[in-house]
């Protein structure tokens, strides 16, 4: 073995050393942070920085750091021309382009020193390159001779395998032809008892289906029992309330008018408005409007009086630059002394339709006020109100919409203006 070339820029042949700083000055105008030795150096015209700079150079690229800069300028530029060992180890020193470089080194240096040194250190060489050349001969035989062993016994190994892989298809092809009788004769006793199976699953299907007809009827007649009994129900509450509005209004009518035991017959008060002239004066109530004040005081005042309110339809017209809570809370809250005053069961509507909040509302007594669900509006709400009440009670309902109004009067509720409510809450 030989000893390795040293790296050095002294120690390198002089072809080495003197393709090194060439290379160097090249670069050198291109490279940053210049050491102050080569500065002036790098001024110079580029046939004369090598030579009257080489020194400086040389000396400048025992830095590492220097060197490194130097390499990759050098790297940068176009290689060379020609295939000279001296240029390739000089290019290899500067650059060190991987981590292999050094051997490509030693052996460019190797053969420039071979050709450069002594005739003796030449022989020396040449004798110690040989020596290098026969032990890695040897190295390179005995490296094949352990190849084809072990592809022998990789060969051996994939023999045996064959082999066995063999010897499973075997046994698996004869576990195939088992498998397929077997599999034939399930077959053949599958179609044995497929149509007892289909007439069986043909039965199951028509007991289901009855099953679920019986079922079917079943919850029609519940349901049908339920509806009649809740009609008949909702039949009954509406005839009671009417029979009672109708008994509470002619009790009412007997005590306030003081009205006396019948007597006479009809008769009698024929041959009186026969003996009578002049016109007969119309009552007062007959005379006055829906925006009445008094009007709408005394359909209230009758006995079991029902007022329905229109709430936003009134509250934004009677305070329209307030919120919307502060309507709600103001028409409530003048609603108190009205029904205190009147005994109406009262109910005010609020449009809620366009959303799921419900704010809290402090209703006095007598009063009940309902929002509207989402997706129904509030003139929807009132209808049905009007709907459930029974006919001929004295039902109420105020709100300045035409539609509302003319489809109250429609289901039989008198109906007051916004005015009206307003001048009574204002007493």
């Amino acid at each position: 073995m030989t000893a390795p070339v040293l790296r050095s820029l002294a120690e390198l042949p002089e072809p080495v050393r003197t393709r090194i700083v060439a290379l160097a000055a090249d670069a050198l105008p291109d490279v940053p942070r210049l050491p102050p030795s080569v500065r002036r150096v790098a001024t110079f015209a580029p046939a004369r920085r090598a030579r009257l700079g080489g020194t400086a150079i040389a000396e400048a690229l025992a830095d590492d750091d220097f060197r490194a800069r130097v390499g990759t300028q050098v790297a940068a530029r176009p290689a060379p021309a020609g295939d000279d060992p001296a240029t390739e180890a000089a290019l290899g020193w500067l650059t060190r382009p991987d981590d292999d470089w050094e051997t490509a080194f030693d052996d460019a240096v190797r053969w420039v020193a071979d050709r450069t040194g002594p005739p003796d250190d030449r022989a020396d060489r040449a004798e110690r390159e040989l020596d290098r050349l026969r032990a890695k001969l040897a190295d390179a035989e005995q490296a094949v001779r352990d190849l084809r062993a072990a592809q022998r016994a990789q060969l051996d190994e994939l023999k045996a395998d064959n082999a066995t892989l063999r010897r499973k298809l075997g046994d698996t092809r004869v576990a195939e032809r088992e498998a397929r009788a077997a599999a034939d004769e399930a077959a053949a006793r599958l179609a044995a008892e497929s149509d007892a199976e289909q007439r069986c699953a043909a039965l199951e299907k028509e007991n289901r289906r009855l099953r679920g007809q019986v079922e079917r009827l079943e919850t029609e007649a519940t349901q049908g029992r339920r509806d009649a009994r809740s009609e008949r129900d909702e039949v009954t509450l509406r005839a009671r309330v009417l029979l009672e509005t109708v008994i509470d209004a002619a009790s009412g009518l007997r005590r306030e008018l003081a009205l006396p035991a019948v007597s006479g017959s009809p008769g009698d008060r024929v041959e009186a408005d026969l003996a009578e002239t002049g016109t007969r004066v119309s009552s007062s109530a007959g005379a006055l409007g829906p925006s009445s004040p008094a009007l709408l005081e005394q359909l209230l005042a009758m006995p079991r009086a029902r007022l329905i309110v229109d709430g936003y339809n009134v509250s934004k017209s009677a305070w329209p630059a307030s919120s919307l809570e502060a309507q709600r809370i103001r028409l409530v809250t003048g609603l108190a002394p009205l029904v205190a005053r009147t005994g109406a069961e009262t109910t005010v509507v609020f449009d809620a339709a366009e959303t799921d909040h419900r704010p809290p509302v402090n209703a006095p007594r007598g009063v009940r006020v309902l929002f509207s669900p989402r997706g129904v509006i509030a003139d929807d709400v009132i209808r049905d109100l009007v709907a459930a009440e029974p006919s001929g009670r004295a039902l109420v309902v105020v709100s300045d919409d035409r539609e509302v109004a003319e489809d109250a009067a429609r289901g039989g509720a008198r109906v007051a203006t916004t005015g009206a409510l307003l001048a009574l809450l204002a007493r």
